[in-house]
């Protein structure tokens, strides 16, 4: 303007409206006219302004140069200018910039995680020591990576957790970052809510329904050679001894005493009888257990009495200890000690939690808060005095409120900061005393890795998992698509195929429920069987010697009687064994056969022995 002034056209503002009048002819402008002569005259010469014709705009008449930071320096790759466009550095070549993204995830086992060496266990470090992320949708994020062309820089929220609503509004974790614009895309294992959905924007589910499920830990069997002894207590034991000792003096204290007893009325039974010793009372009574039983019974009534006493006792501790026994070998391979979350929350022995202010913590508090308020609503209409609610007036609540008493028993226990932290406690309770209740595909993923730990019970509260986007970002319908092709393209299975699919079970030891009793559990009884064999062999060794000490004493008593000078009498008393014994003088022709009366056809010691007359 200034360079027009000074070519002497005197450049004044005028007065007038903007309103446009109804006229055919064009009105010139000798001002106008003069100054655009001038100012095209001046910017056909100028380096410094340009001025477009098409456009009808004066732009600046620039030249840049092009730079990247290369290691740290800046390497030059070209120069602009609009006149002759990119001229690059000999040996270098620009492409288009990929667009960029910061995507938001949080660690959950086995959507994200840091990669860990196997043999240390550390954390893998990249060029710029960040930690490597590995997972699910780890890959995820580098298939859409390279099918939509961008770079992307992974955002860890610092509290590490998915986003819950603070009481002033606020959201903290994936989500708060999603909504403050930290962020420009979450991938990870967030759960579509109504709550978030208020926010934030949801693309197409990528992932099958997955909800909510708990994990416990395997009993363990406590596997023992004598476990068949740990049927009854140890005073039961002890009891069954003392009765089979007690019942032994006894049957020797009548045999010996009573005067109808075998061995004092030989009369009554003149033939070879069962003689009660101590020694052969223990074995009748020890040998009373057995399914022979004891052998000839004693022959007093006052012994026969306390044996038929005794042998109800037997009966009643065979079948008690065979029906237990049964019921002992069973129960180990019984199922888990719950089966439902119903069952967990009415029992009181196991203990169970959730992750801290995650959404199934927020699930649990929803559905109590859900309880209160229908206990309320109920309330008032059973207090209403209409006749109207007179039909719902009932004596007790109809509703059971479980979740008030889960969200009570998950306070009282207190809930894990960390996903891994609440597995580790499952893990380190060995008698299944700790559950978990977690989202279903991490306890899947879980259960694939771990011999110690089952899912119990169904999934519940089954939600979706889905990309989420700031509200409103053009990427929505963008990554929905691309979602599309990918499930068309089976991309989704083999990627969980790779993740849940591949377990490790096949290197667990094999603990087949149906499995039959094992050599553990019964182990003891053969032990006792080879104890006893050996034990028979020992005593065997001692008869032996024994029995060829006491005949080389008598040698030796015999040899000192020789040399005493009982020659004579020793030699006369071999002559009396070498006589013959006379003929007997009563013939047995002329006696009747058959047997005599008093003959006991039932003993188990048959002997040949002379009838009396």
């Amino acid at each position: 303007m200034s360079e027009v002034q000074k070519s002497g056209i005197n450049v004044e503002p005028k007065s007038g409206t903007c309103e446009v009048k109804n006229s055919s002819v064009s009105v010139a402008n000798a001002t106008v006219d003069s100054f655009n002569k001038n100012l095209m005259a001046r910017l056909t010469t100028n380096d410094t302004f340009e001025y477009l014709s098409d456009i009808r705009m004066i732009v600046y008449r620039a030249e840049i140069e092009l730079r990247t930071l290369n290691r740290g320096s800046l390497e030059k790759l070209g120069d602009w200018s609009r006149s002759k466009k990119i001229t690059t550095v000999p040996g270098k070549q620009i492409l288009p910039a990929k667009r960029f993204f910061r995507i938001g995830t949080a660690e959950a086992i086995p959507w994200s995680l840091i990669k860990k060496d196997p043999v240390t266990g550390e954390p893998i470090k990249d060029a710029d020591n960040n930690d490597v992320w590995e997972g699910y949708c780890v890959d995820f994020i580098q298939k859409l990576s390279e099918d939509m062309n961008f770079d992307y820089e992974l955002v860890i929220p610092p509290d590490g957790t998915f986003g819950i609503k603070l009481p002033n509004e606020k959201w903290t974790g994936l989500v708060g970052d999603l909504v403050r614009g930290e962020t420009d895309i979450v991938v990870a294992a967030l759960t579509m809510t109504s709550e978030r959905e208020e926010i934030i924007d949801f693309v197409a589910p990528y992932f099958e329904q997955a909800g909510i499920s708990i994990v416990i830990r395997k009993p363990v069997r406590k596997t023992s050679l004598f476990k068949f002894m740990t049927v009854l207590r140890v005073e039961v034991w002890l009891s069954i001894v003392g009765a089979l000792t007690l019942t032994g003096i006894m049957i020797w204290v009548l045999d010996k005493y009573s005067p109808y007893s075998a061995r004092n009325n030989k009369r009554l039974y003149p033939y070879p009888c069962r003689e009660f010793t101590l020694k052969e009372s223990f074995w009748f009574a020890l040998t009373s257990f057995t399914p022979q039983g004891g052998g000839e019974a004693p022959k007093a009534l006052s012994s026969r009495t306390l044996v038929a006493a005794y042998w109800l006792f037997v009966v009643l501790m065979l079948a008690t200890f065979t029906a237990n026994l049964a019921a002992f070998l069973t129960v180990e391979r019984m199922q888990s000690p719950v089966q439902s979350l119903e069952q967990l929350a009415r029992q009181s022995r196991i203990n169970y939690t959730v992750v801290a202010n995650s959404n199934i913590h927020q699930y649990f508090i929803n559905m109590k808060n859900a309880e209160d308020k229908l206990y309320t609503v109920w309330k008032e209409i059973t207090l209403n005095s209409t006749s109207d609610q007179i039909e719902y007036r009932v004596w007790d609540y109809p509703i059971k409120e479980q979740y008030s008493h889960i969200l009570q028993a998950i306070t009282q226990v207190g809930p894990v900061k960390t996903t891994s932290e609440g597995f580790e406690k499952v893990i380190s309770s060995e008698n299944a005393e700790f559950a978990f209740i977690h989202h279903s595909s991490e306890i899947k993923y879980e259960v694939t890795r771990n011999c110690n730990l089952t899912e119990v019970g169904e999934v519940f509260a089954e939600q979706p998992f889905a990309i989420a986007v700031q509200q409103g970002s053009h990427l929505q319908e963008e990554i929905s698509k691309r979602i599309l092709d990918l499930q068309k393209d089976r991309y989704f299975e083999a990627l969980a195929s790779k993740y849940w699919n591949q377990s490790l079970k096949g290197m667990c030891p094999n603990s087949d429920d149906n499995e039959g009793i094992t050599l553990e559990s019964l182990g003891g009884v053969f032990i006792a069987t080879l104890f006893g064999l050996a034990l028979a062999m020992i005593t065997l060794a001692g008869e032996v010697i024994y029995y060829r000490k006491r005949n080389a004493t008598e040698i030796k008593k015999q040899k000192k009687r020789k040399d005493k000078g009982y020659k004579k009498h020793v030699k006369r008393k071999s002559l009396d064994k070498l006589q013959l014994k006379p003929a007997p003088t009563v013939s047995l022709i002329d006696k009747p056969f058959g047997p005599k009366t008093r003959v006991s056809h039932i003993s188990v010691y048959p002997r040949q022995f002379p009838f009396k007359d």
